[in-house]
């Protein structure tokens, strides 16, 4: 049986495919739209992850670490980024994961994850509602090493530009501080992550003990304002040059040839 938070996490990705769609026809209302309506299924994704925490902490006798996966690894690592809403490295991914959910997440499965779900979709081009697939460099779109994205962000989101990387981890930031800020007892793991984010980023606290969600999500914001415009235009430009790419290429990254980053 699907979960709540599964098929939402469907719904989405749906979703997020419609807005790219509509954004490269030059549809502004219907992604307008669409977006709206994303930023909805996201908070309601949010409270269906509350729910599974709640659920999670019922059992008086807490279940080992070592205890197995409550879903394949695939779904493990798309749920981490969704959450985080940004191209991340495994070693993130493992954090956020071990944060809120139960169950061992080995790093060197994540290492072939990638490869097998390149192969998965030359094999069957575009059967899954999702594909893992790598961030991609800005200049000749070629795979970003060690960082994972989810195939259904618009091209603009999987691109790595030279200020995406600060970028991405300032919207980490946020969205990780608004989630945490929903858990009435988010756990010290998810406390300790939350630090590590605060730690880098000016004003977002002044010690672990007057950390707050809501401080490190005002603080990231304020920076994020600075960077975001000048980003984007890099990442909008590349993206722009990736329709020239094969379906498989847009995924998982250009090996063979540069893309002009002008039109002559």
């Amino acid at each position: 049986m699907t979960s709540p938070a599964e098929a939402l996490e469907r719904r989405i990705d749906e979703l997020r495919a419609a807005v790219r769609k509509a954004v490269t026809a030059g549809e502004r209302d219907r992604a307008r739209e669409l977006r709206k309506e994303l930023r909805r299924l996201e908070d309601e994704w949010d409270e269906a992850l509350d729910d599974l925490a709640d659920q999670a902490e019922r059992p008086v006798k807490p279940v080992p670490r070592q205890a197995g996966p409550l879903l394949p690894l695939r779904e493990q690592v798309h749920q981490a980024l969704t959450l985080l809403g940004a191209a991340a490295a495994p070693r993130l991914i493992i954090a956020v994961h071990e944060a809120f959910h139960v169950g061992e997440m080995i790093p060197a499965r994540l290492t072939s994850l990638r490869r097998d779900e390149e192969r998965s979709f030359r094999t069957a081009p575009h059967s899954r509602p999702y594909y893992l697939c790598p961030a991609l460099t800005a200049d000749l779109l070629a795979p970003a090493r060690g960082l994972l994205a989810v195939s259904t962000w618009p091209m603009a989101t999987r691109v790595i530009g030279p200020l995406s990387p600060r970028v991405d981890f300032l919207i980490s930031a946020i969205r990780l501080a608004r989630h945490l800020d929903r858990i009435p007892d988010p756990g010290t793991d998810a406390r300790r992550l939350l630090w590590r984010f605060a730690a880098n980023i000016p004003g977002a606290a002044a010690s672990a003990t007057a950390m707050t969600p809501a401080a490190v999500a005002e603080a990231a914001e304020a920076e994020l304002d600075i960077h975001r415009d000048a980003d984007r235009s890099h990442r909008e430009a590349a993206a722009k040059r990736a329709r020239e790419l094969s379906d498989v290429e847009q995924l998982f990254g250009n090996r063979l040839r540069g893309i002009a980053s002008t039109g002559s």
